[in-house]
């Protein structure tokens, strides 16, 4: 097959099934995969944190082993069936979805040539990895796409504000170091700057404390300035989806041309917006 620059290769038979199934969302098949993927996810995310456990550990260490090998298994023939059905497989791979799939897997076959007596790295700090299989979720649950495109809109006065911030704590921890001084556990700027840290975030560890009555009043100021600016970037994020919400029209899904691969048409769509093929009728129902 001769392909234009940038055209994507079509699909037949056995793979646009798989495609169909696993990549998009919005069909019946694609639903009950990744409700089935997600319950997977979530329950090998539980076994790894039981396993932490040490006293649960010496009771099912064996139990978590075939547990965690039985998941690894499954998670690799899911991580090759996306790349054999996936028509830019490289593509896949090095997105950011791809890598993840990746390190969910990874770890427990890196922990076969990693032994635990003489490995320089321990294998239980590899066995941790597997957490970022929790990741995975934000694949299948459209609300994450939601709540990351807000960020996303919204970083640029999120970094404002924390440099606002920073600039703020600086200024105090150094105020402090110079008010309080090192016979009052304020031995450094830096030092100076995590105490102001943890009382502008109300935090408040308690293991620096200012003893004279002129840094107790810098500290009520920076506490209650604090508790007034915890909420900025929350009503930052809450505004974005919100101007989101109301200029929403019905969203595009991952519905997807057999055609041409063009993912994202419209529930109403009767053709593809890219080559004009005829979509296949939309699914909905559990």
């Amino acid at each position: 097959m001769n392909l234009q620059p940038g055209q994507t290769p079509s699909l037949t038979g056995w793979r646009l099934r798989w495609y169909t199934i696993i990549f998009e969302a919005d069909t019946v098949a694609g639903r009950r995969f990744d409700l089935w993927l997600i319950g997977l996810i979530v329950l090998s995310v539980v076994v790894v944190m039981a396993d932490s456990v040490q006293s649960l550990h010496s009771r099912f260490s064996n139990t978590f082993s075939v547990l965690e090998w039985c998941f690894t298994l499954i998670f690799t023939l899911e991580y090759i069936a996306r790349l054999v059905c996936n028509p830019r497989p490289l593509r896949y791979a090095t997105s950011f979805f791809g890598v993840v799939d990746l390190v969910s897997v990874l770890p427990t076959y890196l922990a076969l040539f990693f032994p635990e007596v003489h490995a320089l790295i321990d294998v239980r700090v590899l066995r941790l990895l597997r957490v970022f299989r929790v990741l995975k979720l934000a694949a299948y649950i459209t609300e994450y796409q939601t709540l990351l495109g807000a960020l996303a809109a919204s970083r640029r006065k999120i970094l404002v504000f924390l440099s606002a911030v920073l600039m703020v704590v600086v200024v105090m921890g150094t105020v402090m170091y110079v008010i309080e001084g090192p016979g009052n556990g304020f031995s450094n700027i830096p030092t100076s700057v995590y105490w102001a840290i943890t009382t502008m975030t109300t935090v408040g560890f308690g293991d620096i404390t200012p003893k004279t009555d002129l840094g107790r009043l810098i500290s009520s100021i920076m506490m209650l300035l604090g508790w007034g600016t915890l909420a900025v970037p929350t009503g930052i994020v809450t505004a974005e989806m919100t101007v989101r919400r109301q200029a929403s029209e019905p969203g595009p899904t991952t519905r997807t041309c057999h055609a041409c691969l063009s993912e994202g048409h419209r529930q109403d769509a009767l053709h593809c917006f890219h080559c004009g093929a005829v979509l296949p009728p939309w699914q909905t129902g559990a």
